[in-house]
């Protein structure tokens, strides 16, 4: 099935007929463990990226391993610092909390969302699970759901595929389609260059398809706000190959414009419309800055009740029925399950960073601006519309060490997963610069080189 999927993604991508021959796949047929068929996924994703990344006519081969895949679909669970795992990077409150009338998937990994459950709960700081459990087990989860939502926080109910189907949000997430495409106005094709890349993304879809742009040698430069700090295991795991910067977009208009200016590609991973006030919507993009690559990824897709919704993997997989297909006890009262990664993120990033290169070499050759769009829904749909197994195909558990690799950086020496795939043979390495949290400049580095 991996070769048929692989070929299905490539030619939703718009890739060219005939590049998936130059790709090749070994390994067990199954190394992550699932009732979906998430390593063909894998497969086909990250090979729609080793295929887009040397897409240049030169008829180079490409190849993937699926234990690798099993590795770079978890990177996370692999990151050490100077040996030693940074902890469950999951908060407490982050999980299933059982409610009156079924399941509530929290996500709470950042304080700002934490602060939001409990203003809803009516919970003090420093609460727990239990306390969360007692709070929510006399109130309906999509009562909380929305509740946490109004109040800025992040959380779904746990849902049937069926039931998601009925809803208007989920009828708006099956319109979605994998990867969109369009071109939103006209621009003189731009030449061919080392590709400038604005990364402004967080958590891990995002961060996933900028670390790979970097992995095939953009030039990427990630801003975050001052006042909303990164976790530092997810910076450490998600910058390497990048230039980390603090920006307040507020107030740091000149140095905005200044980027963007000098940038060939725009990968927003915030929900839609929540960046157009610092100029950053795609269409005024369009018109300021003709000839860029604007890539927008989020949770729910730009269209529907849920457009404005923020949103993690693990929510998606609870409100779209993934959670309840993967439970492993049938009994409702049961814990709800989940696919053996965050598939939904990975797969996405991806998607978008295949989809971003074949939109670059598309402007160089005809110009335009063009608009890549991807949404976690999307992805969720997609999978969920492969064979299913009734019974999960059980997978060896895979050793991680041929496929990790040690980067020395100012916080000590990092453990990660290596970017996956050969190139001619050639396994890939992550470039420099080491994470550095917040240490560049927001500006295009000096002397690099556009060539």
């Amino acid at each position: 099935m991996r070769d048929e999927l692989t070929r299905q993604v490539w030619d939703l991508l718009g890739g060219a007929a005939g590049e998936p021959r130059r790709l090749t796949i070994t390994g067990p047929p199954v190394t992550l463990t699932s009732r979906f068929p998430v390593t063909d996924v894998a497969a086909a994703v990250v090979g729609a990226a080793l295929l887009a990344a040397t897409a240049d006519g030169g008829g180079r081969a490409v190849g993937i391993d699926t234990r690798q895949l099993a590795v770079a679909m978890r990177s996370e669970r692999y990151l050490r610092r100077d040996g030693a795992g940074p902890g469950d990077p999951f908060d407490p409150l982050s999980a299933f909390h059982r409610t009156a009338d079924g399941w509530l998937r929290l996500h709470a990994n950042y304080p700002w969302h934490r602060a939001a459950a409990r203003r809803v709960l009516d919970l003090p700081e420093g609460a727990g699970p239990g306390d969360v459990a007692a709070a929510a087990r006399h109130r309906h989860a999509e009562e909380l759901e929305t509740a946490v939502h109004d109040n800025g926080g992040v959380a779904a109910a746990v849902r049937t595929r069926q039931r998601w189907q009925a809803t208007p949000a989920g009828v708006a997430a099956a319109a979605l389609p994998l990867v969109g495409t369009r071109v939103l106005g006209d621009a003189a094709p731009r030449p061919a260059r080392r590709p400038r890349v604005l990364d402004l993304t967080r958590v891990i879809a995002g961060p996933v398809a900028t670390r790979t742009l970097a992995a095939h040698g953009a030039e990427v430069v990630r801003l975050d706000a001052p006042d909303r700090p990164e976790l530092p295991a997810q910076a450490w795991e998600t910058l390497p190959g990048k230039h980390s910067a603090l920006l307040d977009l507020a107030t740091g208009g000149e140095q905005l414009d200044a980027l963007l200016a000098g940038a060939d590609v725009v990968v927003s991973g915030y929900r839609p419309h929540a960046l157009d006030r610092f100029g950053l919507a795609p269409q005024t993009l369009a018109e300021r800055f003709p000839g860029l690559v604007v890539v927008t990824l989020s949770a729910w897709g730009g269209a529907g009740p849920w457009a404005d919704r923020r949103g993690f993997d693990s929510l998606v997989q609870a409100a779209c029925g993934i959670a309840e297909t993967e439970r492993r006890d049938p009994d409702p009262a049961s814990l709800p399950g989940a696919l053996p990664a965050q598939v939904l993120d990975h797969a996405t990033g991806y998607l978008g960073a295949a989809a971003t290169l074949l939109a670059l070499s598309q402007q160089r050759r005809d110009g335009g601006t063009r608009h890549v769009q991807l949404a976690l829904a999307a992805t969720a749909s997609w999978l969920q519309s492969l064979p299913c197994s009734a019974e999960p195909a059980v997978a060896d558990e895979v050793d991680a060490a041929p496929w990790t690799e040690d980067v020395a950086a100012p916080d000590g020496v990092l453990t990660l997963a290596s970017p996956p795939g050969t190139v001619d043979g050639a396994t890939l390495r992550w470039p420099a610069p080491a994470p550095a949290y917040g240490a560049a400049p927001a500006s295009w580095p000096a002397g690099t080189g556009r060539s």
